[in-house]
């Protein structure tokens, strides 16, 4: 069993749904948890994760955190030596999303509410792991600006964009772009 279902097993998706989802916790599709907003298909999530390769210690950068099950499987992947910090536009989703993390017992990681007109959070920049879970138009450069970029540790971002999963891989002032299947996702505001 890989790091990715390790967290998928500590970490499961039903505590992360509104009450009257719950049951469909094992549907391997998006479930609407309120605001417009979903938690996305388990294999989608799986298949984001296993790119951004995060690794413990890392500092990750978890952009539409929503339900905040993305931020808490980072959490568990990253270990009490890394941290987390999940983004959410709403505030009602940020709020709830904070509370599920709460419940998971992984002080590392949070949910805050994101600063409207501003991606990321530049402030807390470098990450050195970026997860984007809403769809750009085109590439977020102002999030790619924020990874870490060193050249023997470069800096990884996955992000749907057009439809098309990209892994971003920044390396001094080198971005590395490559496509990763296509998926569908709420757009990213």
């Amino acid at each position: 069993m890989d790091a990715v279902a390790r967290a998928f097993s500590s970490l499961p998706r039903q505590s992360f749904l509104p009450e009257r989802e719950r049951l469909r916790a094992h549907f391997d599709g998006p479930i609407p948890i309120g605001h417009g907003q979903t938690n996305s298909q388990p294999r989608t999530v799986a298949d984001m994760l296993r790119l951004l390769a995060t690794r413990p210690g890392d500092r990750v950068l978890d952009v539409g955190s929503g339900s905040g099950w993305t931020t808490a499987l980072l959490a568990h992947l990253v270990g009490p030596t890394g941290s987390v910090l999940g983004l959410e536009l709403d505030p009602a989703l940020a709020e709830w999303g904070a509370a599920n993390l709460a419940g998971t017992g992984q002080p590392w990681a949070e949910i805050r509410l994101a600063t409207p007109g501003v991606l990321g959070s530049p402030e807390g920049a470098p990450y050195d792991r970026i997860l984007v879970s809403a769809e750009a138009r085109v590439l977020p450069e102002e999030l790619a600006l924020q990874l870490a970029h060193d050249p023997a540790d470069p800096g990884r971002m996955v992000v749907p964009v057009n439809g098309e999963m990209l892994l971003v891989v920044r390396r001094d002032l080198e971005l590395a772009v490559t496509t990763h299947g296509r998926y569908r996702f709420v757009p990213l505001r």
